[in-house]
């Protein structure tokens, strides 16, 4: 797949990769520990980049459902809580850890979807390819600032999640 800058699609890049690992995260043959470990660095760096480039941004378009930007920053709150709780449980592959994991699934699929067939559509459908590029450029930079800080880390959402 050639590299796109297009925020559009390097967001739904991002849900197909955790997809991914929401897969290998279930699948007793696979290295659980490394799938979750890559995963809680993803879901935190793209949430914190949509937060800080891409969200602002798209308030400003008056076709974008501003209330929708807001509620998918809420959504990331519940998904970074069910990720905690899931990084917290000490047994990989337990009953409490496979309970864990289906809530996260849950957590974020619906963010997903909701944020595919609302913010995304609307962003394509409103926002001009060239300023798509732009976002993208700045989405991906700071969502590769926080990976490298290893946001993903349980005492770095401890600190996202709060009291």
């Amino acid at each position: 797949m050639p590299e796109t800058h297009d925020v559009v699609e390097l967001i739904l890049q991002d849900h197909r990769r955790m997809e991914d690992l929401f897969r290998l995260m279930r699948s007793v043959e696979a290295d659980r520990a490394a799938a979750l470990e890559e995963f809680a660095d993803l879901l935190v760096a793209h949430a914190l980049a949509e937060e800080a480039e891409v969200y602002p941004a798209l308030k400003r378009y008056k076709n974008i459902d501003d209330e929708e930007v807001e509620h998918g920053e809420h959504e990331h709150d519940e998904g970074n809580e069910a990720l905690l709780a899931l990084l917290e449980v000490d047994e990989v592959g337990s009953e409490e850890w496979d309970s864990k994991l289906e809530e996260l699934v849950e957590a974020v699929t619906h963010h997903a979807d909701e944020e595919e067939r609302t913010i995304l559509n609307g962003a394509r459908e409103n926002v001009a390819m060239r300023r798509r590029e732009e976002l993208g450029v700045a989405f991906r930079e700071e969502r590769e600032r926080q990976l490298k800080a290893g946001c993903g880390s349980v005492d770095n959402l401890r600190r996202i999640v709060g009291p």
